[in-house]
This record gives C-alpha cells, structure tokens and sequence, in this order.
C-alpha cells in the first residue's frame, strides 16, 4: 500500500479552538496564548489494489479559488475525481472542513467517492455546533447517496477495511484498520494523534473521555508493536508516518 501524507501546515491551537498558522523558522509558541497546541494538520491518502482511500480532509481551506486539500492531491499526482472512499473518523471542522465545496456546500466535494461516517455524529455535530462543528459545511452528507452511515459499534466497511467506534475523543469518534498483503494501517484521528502520546501515559483534557482514549492508545500501541502496525498520526508535525518495522529501535 502507498501512503501519501497531504500536509496543510502548522497550527497552534488554544481554548478559542481557532487554528493559527505557524512558522517554525520565525514564529515563537511562547508567544502564544498559555495552554496553545502545536498541531499538524494533513489528511492521508491510502492507495490499495483496488481504492484510493482519503483519510478525514482537512480544514477546507482555499488558496487562489481552489479547494487546498484538492490542489495538495494534485500535487501528489492524484484527480480528485479519483478518491474511491473518504473515511472520517469524527466531523470536527479540522477533521471536516474539506466535505463539501466552498462555493457550495451542499456539494460533496469528491464526486465519485462514497462517504463513511457515524450517523451519531453527523446529528452530534448539528446539536453541538460552533465552535467544534461548522454545521453549514457538513450539511451536504445529510441526504446524498454517496454516503454511507455506520451504526454499529464496530464493523467491516469491505474484506480490507475495518472500523471500531471508541466515543475517547469525542463521543462518536472512530478508528480505522486498513489490511493487504500482509500490511495493516491504523488510523486513529485524534484518539491517536501524535507520535509522542502514543509512548507516554497522559489524559488529555481535550477529550470526551480522557481516561479511555489513554487506554487506547496504550492498547494499540502494544499490538501495533507486536504485528507491526504502520501508524498514521494526523497533527504530528514530524512524524505523521511511524513503521513499527522500520522506525521501532527498542
């Protein structure tokens, strides 16, 4: 499997939950608000035998009328028109900001490619709103046939991928496993979103339940060690790709 990281820059983050760009060559993060994140932000394309799997999407910002997250796959070689499946593990609008067009949000912004999601959380994102959700953006999933809802807790999405609910992060968020040939990925979102919270014990105060998605990871990363699990982490700023095979040094 191919894995192509499509990076929309730096952030840091504080309890405004407003993403401000970053430079690491001349911005200073003691500058900052006290308790600013410094997050990555960058969705992944998973290449298989058969799809061309897009990992959440971004924050759906645009640069010269064009839609970043499109113009990063272009970058890459890819034809939007090309994504077969868009996973998403939660609509927060870091995670959703890409679902719909800019000029049109009732428009899905990949037309060919089916949509799975939590059907919990598209109605989660619409109760709870600003600031975690853009609602306005998201309204297009509630009523094309190029979504695919999920309800159960956990499940197959087809013989290569599969999805776990977890409600960590947020209460309907949820992980996926991608398996071929012998190779499986994990994509956590941000039950999972950094290298560094993998190896060390904390809970976090930015999630629903900080506890379990401690557990989780702790739990993960025990078994991605042991089968050797590649690791996608979407706001690591140097490490958004970690082999067990290749990068583990015990």
């Amino acid at each position: 499997m191919t894995i192509i990281p499509l990076s929309e820059g730096t952030f840091t983050i504080d309890k405004t939950k407003l993403f401000v760009p970053f430079d690491e060559s001349k911005d200073e993060l003691q500058s900052r608000s006290t308790g600013s994140l410094l997050v990555e932000i960058q969705p992944f394309v998973v290449i298989t035998s058969k799809d061309i799997l897009l990992l959440d999407m971004g924050l759906g910002f645009s640069q010269n009328g064009k839609m970043q997250l499109h113009q990063n796959l272009m970058n890459a070689g890819i034809n939007p028109s090309e994504i077969t499946k868009v996973l998403l593990t939660h609509l927060h609008k870091d995670h959703a900001g890409g679902v719909s067009e800019d000029s049109d949000h009732h428009t899905l912004s990949f037309p060919r490619a089916l949509y799975y999601l939590q059907e919990r959380e598209l109605s989660f994102a619409f109760e709870k709103g600003i600031p975690s959700f853009i609602p306005g953006e998201l309204t297009a999933l509630k009523n094309s046939k190029q979504v695919v809802f999920l309800n159960k807790e956990e499940g197959s999405i087809d013989a290569n991928i599969t999805y776990q609910l977890t409600g960590a992060h947020s209460p309907y968020h949820q992980v996926f496993w991608i398996k071929e040939d012998n190779e499986t990925i994990f994509f956590g979102g941000d039950d999972a979103p950094q290298l560094q919270q993998m190896k060390h014990r904390f809970v976090a105060k930015y999630d629903f339940d900080g506890k379990k998605a401690m557990e989780l990871r702790r739990t993960w990363w025990e078994q991605g060690h042991q089968e050797k699990w590649t690791f996608l982490f979407y706001h690591d700023v140097k490490n958004p790709v970690w082999r067990f095979y290749t990068n583990y040094k015990s």
